[in-house]
């Protein structure tokens, strides 16, 4: 059965002066530990013409190809105004939460990027926004990026993974690092992950079954349960939760063999996979943008309306899945029930999609 939660209001919305979840109610350091492709997005609006000339959607994430290639260079050289934030999805998820949560180091990030200017960015801005870091840094890889192309309400996002592609399992095992991942109690890794260390979360998979903590992962883009079929097989018995969206979800039914294109049934189906940590049940998190969540959860699927927004409010939809985890995660952290968590995650995506890429409000606003 399908029961509707009505989320109810947010006081004010993103822009007022009501922000849900942002109290911690205990010791937070290092509660939250992500690992990911570290990026620094390069955001650009273009037109339609563009996207054809490079084969791209308008609403996708891709690696980029050889022919992809030019398009860095084209958005820095021609007359495109291009604007630079922390990006990757995992990174965005964990500033997210961090800006919610507030007190310094409650998150930490780990992951691989260049010895060079981007680099050296990318660290600063997470330090001033209260995370704490250990990056794998490698002196012959350039620290990635994605172009966010932007046409009206959508986006499409090509990577250029560089020294994000580099990350070493050693690293995640030296002592410096594994303390991170030991003091932490939840875990989060989106599955952009699995083309690069997949042995790398599953050792962090390992741990948290150890421990009984909690770790979840996102399904991140649907060509990765197409072509990295075999390590998203081995990883989810370790995920207490998945995230993703619609699309992702149906492309997962479909390479899975799942034989629905049912939000809820293709978000039970998951729960039901095989599970190492029989002591938490799996929840199985769907967005689908302006379309209601839907959420399953000990045998019960719930749908959740989103915030109502007006197209023309709407500035940017990247990094809006990402915003929703980070604000989910902010508030499941700290022990809030699941409808306070989705609630939570809710507001974080209304709050993105009115600015330009993940683009966070000084927390003392």
């Amino acid at each position: 059965a399908v029961v509707s939660t009505q989320s109810g209001h947010y006081g004010r919305g993103a822009k007022g002066r009501y922000h849900p979840g942002r109290i911690a109610v205990m010791a937070l350091k290092g509660k939250l530990y992500g690992m990911g492709n570290p990026l620094l997005d390069m955001t650009a609006v273009v037109d339609e013409n563009y996207l054809k000339k490079y084969e791209l959607q308008p609403n996708n994430a891709i690696l980029a190809e050889d022919k992809h290639r030019p398009i860095y260079d084209e958005l820095l050289n021609e007359n495109y105004k291009v604007s630079y934030s922390p990006g990757g999805a995992t990174q965005n998820t964990i500033r997210v939460a961090q800006w919610y949560l507030k007190e310094q180091d409650a998150t930490t990030f780990v992951g691989c990027i260049g010895q060079d200017t981007f680099g050296d960015k990318l660290k600063a801005c997470m330090k001033k926004e209260g995370i704490r870091t250990n990056y794998l840094v490698d002196p012959v890889v350039p620290t990635g990026v994605c172009a966010v192309l932007i046409t009206g309400g959508n986006r499409s996002l090509v990577t250029r993974l560089d020294a994000a592609n580099e990350y070493k399992h050693t690293h995640l095992i030296s002592p410096a690092v594994w303390s991170l991942v030991t003091d932490a109690s939840f875990y989060y890794i989106a599955g952009y992950f699995l083309t690069v260390s997949p042995d790398s979360m599953i050792e962090i998979g390992e741990h948290a079954i150890k421990e009984n903590k909690c770790f979840s992962m996102n399904l991140s883009a649907p060509f990765l349960s197409q072509f990295f079929k075999d390590p998203m097989t081995k990883l989810l018995p370790y995920c207490d939760i998945v995230f993703g969206n619609e699309d992702e979800a149906r492309a997962f039914s479909k390479d899975f063999g799942l034989n629905s294109n049912d939000l809820g049934v293709i978000a039970q189906k998951i729960a039901a996979m095989p599970k190492k940590n029989s002591q938490r049940s799996r929840i199985v998190i769907f967005t689908q943008g302006a379309d209601p969540t839907v959420v399953f959860k000990d045998g019960k699927v719930k749908e959740y309306p989103v915030i109502a927004i007006t197209a023309e409010d709407i500035v940017d939809t990247n990094g809006a899945g990402d915003a929703f985890v980070g604000g989910f995660l902010a508030d499941y952290v700290q022990g809030k029930d699941l409808d306070e968590c989705i609630q939570n995650g809710a507001h974080a995506a209304h709050m993105i999609i009115q600015v330009s890429g993940c683009t966070l409000p000084d927390p003392q606003s």
